[in-house]
C-alpha cells in the first residue's frame, strides 16, 4: 500500500490519509469543500461547494497518476436531499464516465458543509 498526498487538495483534518493506493485501486477519503491554499471552507451553496469538492478530488486523482475517467465508484453525502438536483448538475460535469454511485442525506457533515464525496478508482 502507498499513501497518496498532495498540497493541491486539503490536508487530512484527522487521523487518515487523503488517499491510499492498494494494488490496482485508489481509495480516496471523503472530500469536503476546503480551499487547500487557505484551509477554509468555501462556497455558500451546494453548487459552489460541490464544484470545489470535485476539483479537490481531481487533484488527488492527478497525484495518483489517474483521472476522473478511472473512477469506478463514488459515495456522496448531502446535508439536504433537497440539494440532489443541484448537486447532480455539478457532479455530472466531472464524472462523465458515470461511475457506480451511492448518494445519501446525512444528519450532519464535518464543519457543517453541504456535501462530501469519496471515490474509488481503478489504476490500470
Amino acid at each position: 500500500m502507498e499513501k497518496i498526498s498532495t498540497s493541491k487538495a486539503p490536508a487530512a483534518i484527522g487521523p487518515y490519509s487523503q488517499a491510499i493506493k492498494a494494488g490496482q485501486f485508489l481509495f480516496a477519503s471523503g472530500q469536503i469543500p476546503i480551499n487547500p491554499a487557505t484551509g477554509e471552507i468555501e462556497g455558500n451553496d451546494i453548487t459552489a461547494q460541490a464544484d470545489l469538492v470535485c476539483k479537490n478530488i481531481g487533484e488527488i486523482l492527478s497525484a495518483a497518476g489517474t483521472d476522473y475517467e478511472h473512477v469506478v465508484k463514488t459515495t456522496c453525502f448531502l446535508a439536504d436531499m433537497g440539494d440532489f438536483a443541484a448537486f447532480n448538475s455539478v457532479y455530472e460535469k466531472y464524472f462523465t464516465s458515470k461511475p457506480a454511485r451511492s448518494c445519501v442525506a446525512v444528519k450532519q457533515l464535518p464543519k457543517n458543509v453541504l456535501c462530501e464525496v469519496e471515490i474509488t478508482a481503478y489504476l490500470a
